[in-house]
């Protein structure tokens, strides 16, 4: 079965990281896989660093109607069985391409922010989608309201993690933790982000200030991003001293595996989190709020606390409670683990995309 994805974006995050990992592992069960993709897009690089063919045009809105009759002669060179379109540009132009060459279109949706109401959600969910793929199940109600599209015709289809790949090394982790001088009986309460004016920082620097006397709690920002910015923040709130930044790390599991806790305070634009399922994974408990799909690994009273946006009291009470009792920290740990074996794996991924694609041939 051939598959032809198409992107409009030029930048290289999580999306297009989704879209090349997705291709790869597909490529492994049988299926060829084309790409489509913007002039000068990163995602155009990395297909053809990994062998796949890719083609390039531009999405533009005033150049669509060349695109379109570009994207019909390669869909006819191609000979494509399933179209997979995953932002907006690239879901109208290949959707109507797609749709005048009749073949099945797949709309992966890969944020899970509100999507705007009217004919534009109706045309590109429900005309130009045969089947709709998100990242997270919070969305889906939504999407098929605005849409008009039966629930039937949606999935919710996380980004899995690579078990594989998920290894730490004791010595590492203890390192890790001598670096920065946390001690055995110190808890360590943990984010791993690209620091973002959305990922709750500000309640994460909050919670540090409003328990700044317990001497034993070391608080620890994993990542980079606005840095300069949320170190004046930390002087703000009087917790400089209190905050370690930790900036870039290549490959931050044996950081996650150095956490006693594992926070993510995000109150937009998160699906569901890769670092909430790796530190899941490594048997962290979980603090996070319900933004998106977090409250799909962060189960509440089962694999940690899931808190209210924009509250460090609510944040400070789960830091405490998961202080105080080593038992459940171990048990929401354990349950967490179980939780991403279950449902959040790479292979699961790719099984469920694989079952879609059948679907609709």
């Amino acid at each position: 079965m051939k598959i032809i994805h198409t992107e409009a974006s030029k930048g290289w995050g999580g999306q297009e990281i989704r879209i090349l990992r997705e291709a790869l592992g597909m490529r492994e069960r049988g299926f060829d896989i084309v790409f489509i993709t913007e002039h000068g897009s990163v995602l155009n690089e990395k297909a053809r660093a990994n062998n796949f063919k890719s083609y390039c045009l531009s999405f533009n809105k005033r150049s669509w109607v060349f695109s379109f009759f570009k994207l019909l002669k390669i869909l006819k060179k191609e000979k494509a069985d399933i179209i997979n379109t995953h932002s907006s540009l690239d879901a109208w132009i290949a959707g109507l391409a797609a749709k005048a060459a009749n073949i099945p279109i797949v709309r992966t949706r890969h944020l899970s922010a509100r999507v705007r109401k009217g004919i534009n959600s109706r045309i590109v969910y429900n005309y130009l989608a045969d089947f709709v793929i998100t990242t997270c199940s919070k969305i889906i109600p939504m999407l098929s309201s605005q849409s008009k599209k039966p629930l039937k015709f949606f999935s919710s289809i996380p980004t899995g993690i690579d078990i594989n790949e998920v290894k730490t090394k004791p010595d590492e982790v203890l390192s890790f933790r001598k670096k920065y001088n946390i001690k055995n009986e110190d808890i360590l309460i943990g984010m791993v982000c690209f620091m973002r004016s959305w990922k709750g920082i500000e309640e994460f620097f909050q919670a540090a200030h409003y328990l700044k006397d317990r001497q034993n709690l070391k608080w620890i920002i994993i990542g980079e991003g606005h840095i300069k910015t949320y170190m004046q923040k930390a002087k703000d709130y009087q917790v400089e001293d209190k905050i370690i930044f930790t900036g870039h790390v290549e490959t931050p599991y044996n950081a996650i595996a150095a956490l006693d806790i594992f926070t993510l305070l995000s109150t937009a634009n998160e699906g569901v989190s890769q670092a909430s399922l790796q530190a899941a994974y490594l048997k962290k408990p979980l603090i996070t709020t319900s933004t998106g799909g977090l409250g799909e690994v962060c189960l509440d009273g089962k694999t940690g606390f899931i808190v209210p946006c924009f509250s460090y009291k609510d944040v400070s009470k789960a830091v405490l409670k998961l202080q105080k009792d080593a038992n459940t920290r171990k048990n929401f740990g354990e349950n967490a683990h179980r939780l991403v074996l279950e449902k959040f794996t790479y292979h699961r991924m790719l099984e469920n995309v694989e079952r879609i694609y059948h679907s609709l041939k």
